[in-house]
């Protein structure tokens, strides 16, 4: 933890408001409709934002998941049942609702012996019978650490890390036991904050704060050039799609997913309308074929 959870600011903030504002309005009117925020995205200024949307939005209309448990507060641990329901205070202020559709916990960390999970666990089960959530979530990038903690939760959904680079979906057991429980599914990171699209042309520098310094793929030529080599085949493959590269990277992972759903982040109306392409699942074949180009060298 501690680190950064966004990208650095690349003009105004004022000025991002004005698109985000309209990237949700775009985003309701083309039926997009479920919006995944955090508590800790922004500082709460994410959920902000959302919340200013209900003058001209129906609350109804939406279903909106946000997160508790990447802000310690006071305390030397992520999981504090008093900063989590003060978190959890805040989140309804900021996203001015009186319930949450999908609360997650955002990560598996809950200690070096787990000693903190049973607290923050009882709370968020708690908020659901008072009516003030109406279902649970799970997140981590490890998978793994999904799989450990799942049966204990008892989640409605789970969001995983996963992308046609890095995916443990399968292999990891957690597949089959989404299947095995009939639970949702969400997937996160689903273009590696970019790379995926092949869109950069040479290693990247980013500022200082942006997420996207820990990823290490950035500063790896040979991937770079994979990527930008991807995108080709991708255009000439699914040429007959608006947006070949995000249909075949994206809807690549609702193949074997049946209750799921890719997030997949829209920063601006632009994006929406591409992203409102999106959505059918792919053929096994095609499916395979797309992940076989992103096994790394």
């Amino acid at each position: 933890m501690g680190m950064s959870v966004g990208w650095a600011v690349q003009k105004d903030i004022d000025s991002q408001d004005i698109d985000s504002r309209a990237a949700l309005t775009r985003a309701w009117e083309l039926g997009i409709n479920h919006w995944d925020t955090a508590d800790s995205y922004g500082n709460g200024h994410s959920e902000s934002i959302i919340g200013s949307m209900w003058e001209t939005i129906p609350r109804r209309d939406i279903f909106l998941a946000t997160k508790v448990g990447w802000t310690m507060g006071p305390h030397n641990h992520y999981y504090h049942p008093g900063q989590m329901r003060q978190q959890f205070e805040s989140s309804l202020t900021n996203l001015n609702t009186d319930v949450i559709d999908l609360l997650y916990l955002h990560h598996c960390d809950f200690g070096a012996s787990d000693e903190y999970f049973d607290d923050a666990n009882e709370l968020v089960h708690r908020l659901r019978e008072e009516g003030r959530v109406r279902y649970i979530g799970l997140s981590d990038w490890s998978n793994e650490k999904l799989m450990k903690f799942a049966d204990r939760v008892h989640p409605d959904v789970l969001q995983p890390y996963r992308n046609v680079m890095d995916d443990t979906y399968v292999t990891s057991g957690l597949e089959r036991w989404v299947d095995a429980n009939h639970v949702g599914v969400c997937f996160f990171s689903p273009l590696k904050h970019g790379l995926l699209t092949g869109k950069y042309k040479t290693v990247v520098s980013f500022t200082e704060g942006d997420w996207r310094l820990n990823v290490k793929d950035f500063q790896n030529p040979a991937i770079i050039e994979q990527m930008r080599n991807n995108r080709l085949k991708l255009e000439a493959y699914f040429a007959h799609h608006p947006h070949p590269v995000l249909h075949g990277v994206i809807d690549s992972l609702l193949t074997d997913a049946a209750t799921g759903c890719v997030l997949l982040g829209q920063r601006n109306v632009q994006q929406v309308e591409a992203a409102a392409t999106l959505g059918k699942t792919l053929s096994v074949e095609d499916s395979n074929w797309v992940k076989s180009l992103f096994q790394r060298k």
